[in-house]
């Protein structure tokens, strides 16, 4: 795929996507996650650091909004003094030479480089550093989001230990997303010294627990629990908040949350991220399931599955009633789905893309403000069936395949064309539902599990 300027030029001039719809924004796997002593770059693992065509070929989709880091890890692994901003010079200029707006992250399920953690009481103010600097060095950007998705962060390396630090109890699960909030609320601050006008873009997992009768409680908490940071940087949590005394009990001290109750954080756009693993189904009947699905509450012991793969009814899952739980929740701010990806054949990728793309354009004819839905992983992903946390190099594409190293553009990034091109996604597949629709998702044994 050749840089042809007068190609660029060609796209510059397209004509926007349907009135009425949502706007087609793109984004880049670019997780920096440590593992124990292991660092997981997802834009090295997945070529994109050595490929610098690849902004190129995102344009050529038809996409002018990309989600793009400029990660405080890779410019300063290990001295906050000795950054090394080459390679996102050189990648923030062709985005600037291309016409592409960034939306630019600075953490993405990290915990910061080496001086730094989820668990240190300076990491606030060590990011707003930061994130000053990165502000002054490329002043024209607008949209920001300086830590991506901090309860799934926190959930992972405070909740569950698979991640660093690797802590598995709730009161490290809250102090770890307190502290990725405050972060924010710094970063921001610090950006819009530089630039007032600084949009956040707040990102987070959209998910829902489902369980036996049994253990709806478990499901209730985990559902109170997967806003809490969308709830802090609204300002939402005072001592009437369900999660307050939690907090409170946890070290988070009522000054900092006081902050979060400036308001200061505005504008904000909450963004949305939604997979096919991101609802789960809690069982208590534990022969059912594999034993690697088998935890507990300290209550009870249970399996966690994901609930596409048992009975509850559909009506009540996917895009559409996540979505909507979201617009009721934040009905006063504007709302995006920043990721939208499933590791998944062409077809299935384009049946979860249509899928999505109607659930947004259903609720904007009731009045939702959404604005946009971002095709996520347009390069692929590595090892995200692991979590990250097993080298084992499993590669699935997005819109291109990488695999052999170059880019191979896919059925599905023809689909993404289309779609940037006319607003509506017609394509034969979409004749057939996707997998996570069909009856024989469900495994035989665990059919009454509704």
């Amino acid at each position: 795929m050749t840089d042809d300027r007068a190609g660029i030029q060609d796209l510059k001039k397209a004509a926007p996507i349907a009135s009425g719809s949502p706007e087609l924004w793109g984004g880049l796997e670019c997780s920096v996650v440590r593992v124990g002593e292991d660092l997981r770059d997802q834009f090295r693992e997945t070529g994109h650091i050595g490929r610098p065509g690849d902004l190129a070929a995102v344009l050529r989709l038809g996409i002018s909004k990309l989600r793009y880091p400029v990660s405080w890890e890779r410019v300063a692994p290990d001295d906050p003094a000795q950054r090394d901003w080459t390679w996102h010079d050189a990648r923030l200029a062709e985005m600037q030479r291309l016409g592409i707006a960034p939306i630019v992250g600075l953490v993405h399920h990290g915990s910061g480089p080496a001086y730094t953690s989820l668990l240190d009481p300076k990491f606030p103010e060590k990011l707003a550093d930061f994130a000053a600097e990165v502000a002054r060095r490329y002043p024209w950007v607008e949209d920001w989001t300086p830590v991506n998705e901090p309860v799934t962060t926190a959930r992972f390396s405070g909740l569950y230990g698979h991640w660093f630090p690797h802590k598995a109890d709730e009161p490290n699960f809250l102090r770890m997303l307190a502290i990725q909030c405050r972060g924010v609320l710094l970063a921001m601050r610090a950006i819009r010294r530089v630039r007032p006008n600084a949009r956040l873009v707040q990102t987070e997992d959209l998910g829902r627990s489902f369980a036996t009768p049994r253990l709806q409680y478990q499901a209730d908490h985990e559902n109170q629990r997967r806003w809490l940071s969308l709830d802090l940087l609204h300002g939402r949590v005072d001592a009437s908040h369900p999660w307050y005394r939690r907090l409170r009990d946890a070290g988070v001290t009522e000054a900092e949350l006081d902050d979060f109750r400036t308001g200061d954080l505005a504008p904000m756009l909450v963004g949305l991220n939604y997979y096919i693993t991101s609802e789960r189904f809690l069982d208590h009947r534990l022969a059912l399931h594999a034993p690697s699905t088998h935890g507990g509450n300290g209550r009870h012991s249970y399996a966690d599955v994901e609930a596409v793969r048992v009975t509850v009814p559909t009506a009540a899952t996917g895009w559409l009633p996540r979505l909507r739980e979201a617009w009721q929740r934040y009905p006063d701010t504007p709302l995006a789905v920043t990721e939208a990806h499933l590791g998944s054949t062409p077809d299935e990728q384009i049946r979860w893309l249509a899928e999505c793309w109607n659930a947004v354009t259903t609720l904007r004819a009731e009045g939702a403000d959404l604005r946009a839905v971002t095709v996520w992983a347009l390069f692929g992903a590595v090892d995200w069936c692991s979590l990250l946390t097993r080298r084992s190099g499993r590669y699935e594409p997005g819109a291109f395949d990488a695999a052999t190293g170059e880019l191979q553009p896919t059925a599905y990034a023809e689909a993404i064309a289309a779609l940037a091109r006319d607003g509506r996604l017609d394509h034969p597949v979409l004749a057939s539902p996707g997998w996570w629709r069909r009856d024989d998702r469900i495994a035989p044994e665990v059919r009454l599990a509704g």
